[in-house]
């Protein structure tokens, strides 16, 4: 399959590098780009398949040239090209419309394989992205499990403890809330208590966490 490569990088002998490594195996590199604000006119002009794009550039990272990209008709597949790449790096290249995310360091065969990959319509991540967004997600849906669970725990309060227990995050005394909800100390005090029995807590911080946890946390109470 033919495949039509713009590699967008502000290097020039990253760019002359990619230029060989790929036209080896065979992929045609039509045009190239030194800066993320050239993308989107080079496209126009060399109608490639996939972009190649570097994500630390000197006026325009990659990740805004991938953003406007995707909101222009019929855009090119992309791949995050990086020497250097954090977990939050790589997941968010995927998130502003990247289809894949390489490392310079890849093997040359390996990158060339990916293009192809990616001008098939496949993603394309190294070992080492695979395993950031593994990492993410694992991390995702450990904190909405845990957001559930909390939320499962307060549906065991009445409305009015719910209410309460949502000041709890703002370090607010028993005094505080009850002088914002129109109720005395003791009433707090009392509703708080049944409300850490019901739940199995022995510290209202226990409390505060669960309420932070799940999301209920009452508005900023200013001061």
């Amino acid at each position: 399959m033919e495949v039509r490569v713009l590699v967008v990088d502000d290097d020039p002998m990253v760019r002359r590098l990619l230029t060989t490594v790929l036209a080896a195996q065979g992929i045609d590199v039509v045009g190239e780009a030194t800066d993320g604000d050239e993308v989107v006119p080079a496209v126009a002009e060399y109608r490639p398949d996939v972009v190649l794009m570097d994500l630390h550039m000197r006026r325009t990272g990659g990740l805004d040239a991938i953003r406007e990209l995707r909101r222009r008709p019929g855009p090119p597949a992309v791949i995050a090209l990086t020497s250097f790449g954090t977990d939050e790096t790589v997941v968010a290249a995927l998130a502003a419309g990247a289809q894949g995310f390489l490392s310079k360091d890849d093997d040359p065969e390996h990158i060339a394989a990916h293009v192809r990959d990616v001008a098939a319509g496949s993603g394309a991540l190294d070992h080492v992205s695979a395993g950031a967004v593994i990492r993410h997600l694992s991390g995702s849906r450990r904190l909405d499990s845990r957001r559930d669970e909390a939320r499962s725990a307060l549906d065991a309060l009445t409305t009015r403890e719910r209410e309460i227990a949502t000041f709890l995050p703002h370090g607010l005394s028993n005094r505080e809330i009850g002088r914002r909800l129109y109720l005395s100390e003791s009433t707090v005090k009392a509703h708080l208590g049944r409300a850490m029995a019901k739940l199995d807590l022995t510290a209202r911080e226990q409390l505060a966490v669960l309420v932070d946890r799940a999301g209920a946390t009452a508005p900023g109470t200013g001061s």
